[in-house]
């Protein structure tokens, strides 16, 4: 349990690390996923074919899991394009929304109960958000677009729960990435000119080491590790990287006293919806988005 819990922890310490790497990396965020899902697609089946790994799935399967990995990496466009547009600290703080969003959104999509408590801490999360906002104008549109991409997030954890149970990990994670990957191609004469832009080293540690070696880690912990005790230490993602951009280049310079009471409401509310699913002795799914 010990060596699955320490895997499962430096995976999360590892997806923290990716917004750092998107502001260390110069392309613009369109590029920037392409290109991360080019090295990571063209690495994974290199490897499942040398592993001789049984990843065939029906046509009609592979269409689903594919649009799912085209919604998975508009959600990364967004999540780096907040990060362009803002800083590491506001998006992640913006991401870290998702679990409450989740709790608010899920119900519209699915057959479960809308509980009067999640929707108060909704509404600690949006106050929150609105202190941030006011007090960082100059960081707005990053806000708007690092909330899309917590949007994006929870829709595609939502689609990844009606499919977990129907095929294995690797299935679901090739079919996801390599769909995004030929979505964002099919998408790319809406985005402004991303191709012949230099892949760099921080790319290639971005989709080798904080994409491949990661979903490695997260596979092997999910053998022992439950689904709750993944979901409770992936809350500390936006932790990992909001100590990091503030060691690294000193965001913290650019915050005031208003992000941190909006980012206590937000912390407060993720912290009360663990305690409840405590309670309850409920176990909920986590999105691989961060993968």
């Amino acid at each position: 349990m010990k060596k699955a819990l320490l895997q499962l922890n430096t995976a999360v310490f590892l997806w923290g690390f990716t917004g750092v790497l998107g502001r260390l990396i110069s392309l613009q965020e369109y590029a920037l996923v392409w290109n991360r899902l080019l090295i990571t697609t063209i690495c994974l089946w290199a490897l499942y074919a040398l592993q001789k790994k049984a990843v065939r799935l029906p046509w009609k399967s592979v269409l689903y899991v594919a649009a799912v990995g085209t919604v998975q990496a508009l959600h990364w466009v967004c999540f780096y394009g907040s990060i362009k547009w803002s800083n590491v600290t506001i998006a992640l703080t913006c991401l870290s929304t998702s679990a409450l969003m989740a709790a608010l959104i899920e119900p519209m999509l699915t057959a479960k109960k809308l509980r009067l408590l999640e929707v108060v801490l909704g509404l600690f999360t949006i106050a929150g958000i609105a202190l941030i906002y006011k007090s960082h104008l100059e960081f707005s549109t990053g806000i708007w677009i690092g909330l899309l991409s917590a949007l994006l997030t929870v829709i595609v954890s939502v689609l990844n729960k009606k499919m977990v149970n129907q095929y294995q990990p690797e299935q679901i994670t090739l079919y996801q990435l390599s769909g995004g990957f030929v979505g964002l191609t099919l998408l790319a004469p809406l985005a402004t000119s991303f191709l012949n832009q230099p892949i760099v080293l921080w790319l290639l540690i971005l989709s080798i080491v904080c994409t491949i070696f990661t979903f490695m880690l997260y596979i092997r912990s999910l053998k022992q590790v439950s689904a709750f005790t993944m979901n409770l230490l992936l809350t500390l993602e936006p932790v990992y990287g909001i100590l990091l951009a503030f060691i690294l280049f000193r965001e913290d310079r650019l915050l005031d006293t208003h992000f941190y009471l909006g980012f206590a409401l937000i912390a407060a509310a993720v912290v009360v919806h663990i305690a409840l699913l405590v309670r309850n002795g409920k176990e909920t799914l986590t999105s691989a988005s961060e993968i």
